[in-house]
């Protein structure tokens, strides 16, 4: 099997059976999503759903989040991972954003990735899930899955965002960050991918190197 035929019937299987993905966490605009997006790293979307409802009625804008201390954002968040450290990124990112952006979310990479707790994974999933833009966020669920399904051989995150943004069509990428999380989170799991009940083991590099007979 070429790549070039691995590619089209992984996507393919993807844009049939999930025509329509997005992100599992709740925001209403974009500063709401960045701060959830930065909530969920090394933390389940499920976690961080249960606390940005009362984060966001009390600090309901850049603004707001600046103006507290890290020490008062605490509480709020307290039960995702790292919540110290989260709490102060969260405070940073939020003053920046009032002290250089007039308290918008940038719509660039460099700028982006500026803001405290704000890496390049977050900042491809904002530039595709908030400004339409055609970037791959490499997550632990997308690295994994690309590698498995032999879509990528990359060794760390960008080497992955590299091959997948080689080969996946720009109007694509959006979706297939999504596709591949998803698959990731419910399918191909870390410790005990569900190989038997997945759609994709024609495609899947390490499925048939597995099964052979």
């Amino acid at each position: 099997m070429t790549l070039k035929e691995r590619y089209a019937g992984v996507l393919g299987y993807f844009a049939q059976s999930n025509p329509n993905p997005t992100t599992e966490l709740t925001y209403s605009n974009e500063f709401e999503i960045l701060v959830a997006v930065i909530l969920s790293a090394q933390c389940t979307d499920k976690r961080v759903n249960l606390v940005t409802p009362r984060l966001f009625a009390a600090y309901p804008t850049a603004a707001a989040m600046a103006a507290a201390s890290a020490d008062e954002l605490l509480p709020y968040i307290s039960s995702v991972s790292y919540p110290n450290s989260k709490a102060r990124h969260l405070q940073a990112m939020a003053a920046m954003l009032v002290d250089e952006f007039d308290g918008r979310v940038p719509d660039t990479m460099e700028q982006l990735i500026r803001l405290p707790g704000v890496g390049r994974k977050t900042a491809n999933v904002m530039l595709g899930l908030v400004f339409g833009q055609a970037a791959i966020a490499v997550d632990t669920h997308v690295f994994r899955v690309a590698n498995r399904l032999g879509l990528a051989h990359g060794k760390t995150p960008l080497e992955v965002e590299k091959a997948l943004t080689r080969h996946i069509p720009a109007p694509l990428r959006y979706n297939a960050h999504h596709w591949l999380l998803l698959h990731g989170r419910y399918v191909c799991k870390a410790l005990r991918p569900d190989c038997l009940n997945c759609g994709l083991t024609a495609w899947c590099r390490t499925f048939n190197s597995s099964f052979k007979t």
